[in-house]
């Protein structure tokens, strides 16, 4: 699902932030199939609003509704804009569950109240600093910020170790960014944490100066797989699915990251919640407790999403660097709304 930040820019920046199952175990099945009071929820309809990729949502909700009993209708689009639509919506909203790639409308809700607590053993599923820390969403699944170059213009040890670098004019005309996908205003947060806004907003109008703009990460990752620019800020997934799409003896670009501790090393989780004001609890809160369990973490670890699963003992083979070796996860607190982000990229152009 291609995220624009235009929509996070009018939902935070105007303050209109739209934005359980007992634990399914290895078979996800009989406890999500059952309420709390021991009735069946199996018949049920819960509808989710999804900013995650379509595809694996799709294979997600196929597999739960086998496994509950339970059915789910699905409504993806872009994060931001569905996170608005709830607030517009208001209590009468029909969705039961919200899904993001981000946790920045996550956050947003929660602040807003607008998300109930999550059924604790589906937070003790997965690591407690991958979800929120108040209990009103769980992590899903992660992604990295990566480094994305032209082979045949450069080499891994011409990669700059810090994203910092990327403003300096050795990059001038070199350079992509794609600052209206929502993956690029994590980085700029972290950069205001780490260097202060006026050194970020140096920093952007390094970025502006130096790179071409492009729509998304797709177009991005495909200019420069192509020669157009030589490198370019990316999620590391866009990269695997260009692979997907050209094969691997076609490809002319690689991947390198950033050091640990830089602004560029973002590494940031999907997740989701459960609306309060949802009138079928127990079977969105078994949804939840699906989407970390291991059935679904192992849909995750085989979808074209090349996204981190979560959930311990779950890996994704096909990725050429581990969980582990991408780090810690940049915490919700450190991410924030990211309306400070958005409003220093609107005040150097990057954003209208």
């Amino acid at each position: 699902m291609k995220r624009s930040v235009l929509s996070v820019a009018g939902l935070s920046l105007a303050g209109l932030c739209v934005l359980p199952l007992s634990a399914c175990g290895s078979s996800g099945s009989s406890a999500a199939s059952s309420s709390a009071s021991g009735g069946s929820l199996s018949g049920q309809t819960i509808t989710v609003y999804s900013g995650q990729h379509e595809q694996t949502m799709g294979a997600l909700v196929k597999d739960f509704t086998t496994r509950t009993g339970i059915k789910v209708q699905l409504r993806s689009g872009d994060e931001a804009e569905l996170a608005n639509q709830l607030l517009v919506e208001g209590p009468a909203s029909p969705a039961d569950v919200y899904v993001s790639e981000n946790p920045q409308t996550l956050t947003t809700l929660e602040e807003k109240g607008r998300l109930a607590k999550v059924d604790a053993a589906a937070l003790a599923a997965v690591p407690a600093a991958d979800s929120s820390a108040q209990g009103d969403w769980i992590g899903v699944s992660a992604r990295e910020a990566a480094f994305v170059y032209n082979t045949g213009k450069m080499s891994a040890a011409q990669a700059p170790t810090s994203v910092k670098d990327l403003a300096s004019a050795a990059w001038q005309g070199k350079l992509g960014i794609a600052p209206s996908e929502t993956d690029f205003t994590p980085i700029v947060t972290l950069m205001i944490k780490a260097e202060g806004e006026a050194a970020t907003k140096t920093w952007l109008e390094g970025l502006k100066a130096n790179g071409k703009v492009y729509d998304s990460n797709e177009d991005l990752v495909a200019a420069v797989n192509r020669g157009e620019v030589e490198a370019g800020l990316i999620d590391h997934y866009y990269w695997y699915r260009l692979r997907d799409e050209q094969g691997a003896p076609n490809l002319h670009s690689a991947m390198t990251y950033f050091a640990q501790g830089d602004p560029g090393s973002l590494v940031d989780v999907s997740g989701a919640g459960v609306l309060s004001s949802s009138r079928h609890q127990a079977a969105a809160q078994a949804f939840l407790t699906y989407l970390v369990s291991k059935p679904a973490q192992q849909i995750i670890a085989t979808s074209e999403s090349y996204e981190y699963p979560l959930l311990a003992g779950v890996t994704d083979t096909r990725l050429t660097r581990t969980f582990q070796q991408a780090g810690p996860v940049d915490s919700a607190a450190s991410l924030g709304d990211g309306k400070q982000a958005l409003a220093l990229m609107q005040s150097v152009g990057l954003l209208s």
